[in-house]
């Protein structure tokens, strides 16, 4: 059974950086499609972005330029570094994996979109205040 535990979340002042990892149990991080959620409350789970398995990237708009997603085949860890938070970057967020998919409507691999993945892990919270 595949465990995904995330952590690294916590409390940041706007501007500032936050790293978060998810430690990937029997599932290789080099395999298929791994991505980063979020969901603050009262809202949506958002998609934050999504790295395939050669390590291509999508990110969803509000975080483009600001976090990188990337992963250590090694190791079996996802990361997901935040830069220039912003306090709507307040939410729990959760790392997620999935067989290889495709996005028919923009042809993206391995999209940040909730649907296409079946393992997640419990989330980790990032508060982000001055």
């Amino acid at each position: 059974e595949v465990h995904l535990v995330e952590s690294g979340g916590g409390l940041a002042q706007p501007g500032g950086s936050l790293r978060l990892s998810c430690a990937a149990s029997q599932y290789t991080v080099g395999s298929d499609c791994m991505a980063w959620f979020r969901q603050a409350p009262g809202k949506e789970r958002e998609g934050v972005a999504a790295i395939t398995r050669s390590g291509a990237t999508s990110y969803g708009d509000s975080v483009t330029g600001r976090f990188n997603i990337s992963k250590d085949n090694a190791d079996k860890t996802l990361y997901l570094q935040m830069n220039s938070l912003q306090t709507d970057d307040t939410a729990t967020y959760f790392c997620a994996a999935g067989p290889f998919s495709r996005d028919r409507a923009t042809g993206i691999l391995c999209p940040p979109i909730a649907r296409y993945y079946n393992y997640w892990g419990q989330g980790t919270q990032v508060t982000v205040s001055s």
